[in-house]
């Protein structure tokens, strides 16, 4: 089973939220038997659990929200990438998950196979993550390579300015050579005239770990959403190197917005 929150806007910019709640029948995969549940016992259980939530959104929110709920029986991914070719969502965003290892290698993570398969932005929020205040401080993490070719300055742009947050552009630099420095100094150029509305603010960081580096600035200054570009890689890259986005989306404590090139 699979809990998925997505969140629309009209022209006028009124929310709305669209609670998809997707079951699957379950598949033993030890020798322990498992009890036997009716396809309609689990789409009961999912719409009690999908009226529950509806019923705590509109308590939090005093009932300003237009919420629309439906249930369906299949793959998360699949029936997910079915509900957005129809409703076009402004932002997908799906609650990190909490499972074991184990279940990861055997059912993998579906946060992730969303961000890296969809093409809307994807919000991954951890468990018990609250705002009090709202979104102000966003980090957008970037390796300042091929910025013009990858980056899609409207849609951060446009985010940003929705929330009248500020901008801390963050890179992570993990050996020093002449010739990089130069091309960064470019990139970080480009950048920076490309998303000038918003007063982005350039912060350079030293670690051997991206992702570390990145997590630990965030935590440290307080952000409230981390923006990542999941790049294209060889099979071969894909396979062997550790995905910076793949570790934060998967251990992060702030939520994580990916936006595709």
């Amino acid at each position: 089973m699979q809990l998925i929150m997505q969140q629309i806007w009209h022209l006028r910019w009124e929310p709305i939220f669209f609670l998809l709640y997707v079951y699957q029948v379950p598949i033993a995969v030890t020798d322990i038997p498992l009890p036997l549940l009716s396809v309609d016992e689990l789409k009961e259980g999912a719409e009690q659990r999908l009226q529950h939530l509806k019923k705590d959104l509109q308590h939090i929110t005093s009932g300003k929200l237009n919420i629309i709920t439906e249930t369906r029986l299949g793959d998360v991914i699949d029936e997910l990438e079915d509900v957005c070719n129809t409703i076009n969502p402004f932002a997908i965003i799906m609650g990190a998950d909490d499972h074991s290892s184990i279940e990861r290698t055997l059912f993998g993570h579906a946060t992730l196979s969303a961000s890296k398969r969809l093409t809307w932005p994807l919000i991954s929020v951890p468990k018990g993550k609250e705002y009090g205040t709202g979104i102000k401080k966003i980090g957008l993490a970037c390796d300042l390579e091929q910025v013009e070719e990858t980056t899609p300055f409207e849609n951060i742009t446009e985010f940003v300015k929705e929330f009248h947050a500020e901008l801390h552009v963050l890179n992570v630099e993990t050996t020093h050579h002449q010739e990089q420095v130069a091309e960064q100094s470019e990139q970080t150029a480009i950048l920076g005239t490309a998303i000038h509305q918003v007063n982005p603010q350039f912060h350079f960081i030293e670690d051997n770990d991206i992702g570390q580096g990145i997590s630990e600035f965030a935590e440290v200054n307080n952000l409230d959403l981390l923006i990542v570009i999941p790049k294209k890689h060889s099979l071969i890259e894909a396979l062997f190197k550790k995905s910076p986005t793949k570790q934060l989306v998967l251990n992060s404590h702030i939520p994580v917005m990916c936006i595709h090139e």
